[in-house]
């Protein structure tokens, strides 16, 4: 590793200072020079390889040319992470999972890797010796029936007709979230299809199974002792052997409302619901419907798909989605906490671009408030129907730190965005991501939810984010919403001392967020329960005095906090032990130095792990900002905190924060 710093912090007070001084400079030089000229921040998103493995399959499906040249970086990126055992993890330091390495093998060998290959034979050999491909998830399991290699009956059934049930039904769209909800509805149209690209002799994946991919029937087994896990595989049973009993005026009234319902969220440039799985099952349902080619929906949806594509070097990959609001107000964020003036250009261009992105047009979310009028902010460059409550706060935070309360135009739309915050606040306190009370778990137990997520409950991280703004802009520990959100904190505390981390990996992430709350909201930070949380912080660092966790801390709680040591991991260790007054502490003091010591010749810092979360357990992303801008941010606090600094822009505060608050049906 190429460090820009001695291994070892100076012993004199004065140049340990001007060393600190150093790296930052650094480091905001380094996040300034790569601001786009239209005034946002995006990084490479990156998740595991099932992502490129898909794009390939999707082109081939599509009977879309891709060039040989891309066809082949792309298939590198996917060669170059597969481990030594023949198979592909989830994440950085992973173990191999049969899913992905599943679809990493069959994407491979389309694109004409020959099975004889060494690469190929050990893929083959583990997957093998993991009992073969039928044992896949349910998705990659859809891959292969849409290619032909099992039989459509060994999916799950999800009929068309879930278009048309009523809102009191135990299983209704909106009763599962939105990242559900956009990859169900388009899916929907290719279960009533069931299509079968047909491979050339020789493309399939016969050799991945066991016995006779052709001869499987009933995938989901029944278990003991799990009542819903049962009784919805006996549903699954019934519903296959009923489907030709409706009637065909029943399925077609479903498939058009499903075509409508996918072609209204294509609409706009980004596709729909800004994700890749929702956006390639979107382009395949209407190549289904034998969409035209030259239909501007279709289109929009390939264009959208081709934008997640990233080359570096010999290699290319392909993102889940792009990030680029959260990366501009994470970004902005760390350069005001880092001391740079909130009258800079980028940080003026930064809120101008962040504005420019505030949505005001109604989404999914209105189903269950449709009095509450829209003010949020997506994750992606374009996303209207999905607002979200992490980007939201995250966005408003970094413009009231770069002073856009003096604009009193500005301080209009934030009150719409702190009102849809409020708005939006689930009954038991807390804040989902993407709806309020989408938090019907028994549907967690549906053979299709194999994944585990299929709804966005309330959360610990998106609670404390939520409760943070709000007391930015005044409101106390009283104000009815945030005393709820605090009951819901205190409530989700784990017996370690440690939350839960849904978005980041994983208790560093969520103890980050709720003791910064805690500290915002004018807590007593000598409670017995934010000690307990300092403590498991403190006890989590490791010899290096950096912090870290595996992703397999959401399979085993004996490794909350435990991992190698990351930058990202270790500035939320810091910022949480920040708030909470350990500014002099050997612990912060140690995690300084880590970062400092870590940092690279040109001011970022290193990190090939995975410290973002999709769906805890099964899907892992690599944010490459988050080394770049959660250390500045770090160092930046402890800069102001031990030297007294104050902070560049005013505080923040609204006359009357109260009028803000429309009361809603929840």
């Amino acid at each position: 590793m190429d460090y820009a710093l001695n291994t070892q912090m100076p012993e004199s007070p004065h140049s340990a200072e001007s060393q600190l001084d150093h790296v930052i400079s650094k480091a905001q030089d380094h996040i300034l020079s790569l601001l786009k000229p239209e005034g946002y921040w995006v990084f490479d998103l990156e998740a595991d390889v099932t992502i490129p493995s898909e794009y390939l399959l999707l082109q081939r499906f599509l009977n879309r040319d891709i060039s040989p040249r891309l066809s082949e970086k792309i298939t590198r990126y996917i060669r170059n992470r597969q481990l030594e055992d023949g198979g592909w993890p989830l994440f950085e330091g992973g173990k191999s999972d049969i899913s992905a390495t599943v679809k990493a093998y069959f994407a491979l060998k389309i694109v004409g890797d020959t099975p004889e290959a060494a690469h190929m034979v050990r893929a083959r050999e583990l997957i093998l010796s993991m009992g073969g491909a039928v044992n896949v998830n349910v998705f990659t399991r859809i891959t292969l029936a849409l290619f032909g290699q099992i039989p459509w009956i060994t999916t799950p059934a999800m009929p068309i007709e879930i278009m048309l049930l009523p809102d009191w039904f135990f299983f209704h769209l909106h009763r599962v979230s939105y990242w559900s909800r956009t990859v169900i509805v388009p899916l929907l149209i290719l279960y009533a299809k069931q299509p079968v690209y047909e491979l050339n002799p020789g493309e399939g994946v016969r050799e991945l199974f066991i016995d006779p991919p052709e001869a499987l029937t009933h995938l989901d087994h029944f278990s003991f002792g799990y009542f819903y896990k049962n009784l919805f595989i006996l549903l699954d049973r019934i519903l296959k052997r009923i489907d030709g009993w409706i009637p065909q005026r029943t399925k077609e009234s479903a498939l058009r409302h499903a075509e409508q319902w996918t072609l209204d969220r294509m609409k706009g440039e980004g596709g729909i619901g800004a994700i890749f799985p929702a956006m390639a099952n979107a382009v395949m349902a209407l190549k289904t419907l034998d969409c035209p080619d030259d239909h501007a929906a279709y289109q929009r949806g390939l264009q959208a798909l081709d934008d997640l594509i990233v080359s570096k070097g010999d290699e290319v990959l392909c993102q889940p989605c792009l990030s680029p609001v959260w990366d501009t107000c994470l970004s902005t964020s760390a350069l005001l906490e880092s001391g740079i003036s909130s009258d800079h250009s980028a940080i003026q261009d930064a809120i101008k671009w962040l504005f420019s992105k505030q949505i005001f047009v109604p989404g999914d979310w209105c189903y269950h408030t449709p009095d509450l009028a829209s003010g949020g902010w997506a994750f992606e460059f374009a996303n209207d129907y999905y607002p979200d409550l992490d980007d939201t706060p995250m966005v408003v935070m970094a413009i009231l730190r770069g002073n856009a309360m003096a604009s009193s135009h500005y301080k209009e739309r934030i009150a719409k965005a702190i009102n849809w915050v409020l708005g939006m606040q689930s009954s038991d306190g807390g804040w989902g991501a993407f709806d309020i009370d989408n938090n019907d778990l028994y549907l967690n137990h549906i053979p299709f939810a194999d994944h585990g997520a299929l709804l966005d409950p309330s959360t610990s991280d998106l609670t404390a984010r939520c409760i943070e703004l709000l007391s930015m802009l005044g409101y106390g520990a009283s104000y009815p919403p945030i005393e709820r959100g605090l009951q819901f904190l205190k409530s989700e505390q784990e017996e370690s001392g440690a939350w839960f981390g849904r978005w980041g990996v994983n208790y560093i992430y969520g103890t980050w967020a709720v003791l910064s709350c805690l500290r915002q909201v004018g807590e007593d930070m000598s409670q017995p329960y934010v000690r307990r949380a300092v403590a498991w912080v403190k006890s989590c660092q490791n010899e290096d005095g950096g912090w870290g966790e595996t992703c397999y801390s959401y399979n085993n709680a004996i490794l909350m906090g435990k991992g190698k040591s990351t930058a990202s991991q270790t500035a939320w260790s810091l910022l949480g032990l920040l708030a909470a007054g350990e500014t002099d502490s050997e612990s912060v003091k140690n995690g300084i130095e880590y970062l400092c010591r870590t940092q690279t010749s040109d001011g970022g810092w290193d990190e090939a792990q995975y410290t973002g979360t999709g769906f805890p357990g099964v899907f892992y992303l690599r944010y490459h900002g988050y080394s770049r801008y959660f250390p500045l941010w770090a160092l930046g606090v402890y800069r102001r905190q031990s030297t007294e600094v104050p902070m560049q822009q005013e505080e923040v505060r609204l006359q009357n924060p109260a009028d803000l608050y429309i009361a809603t049906a929840n």
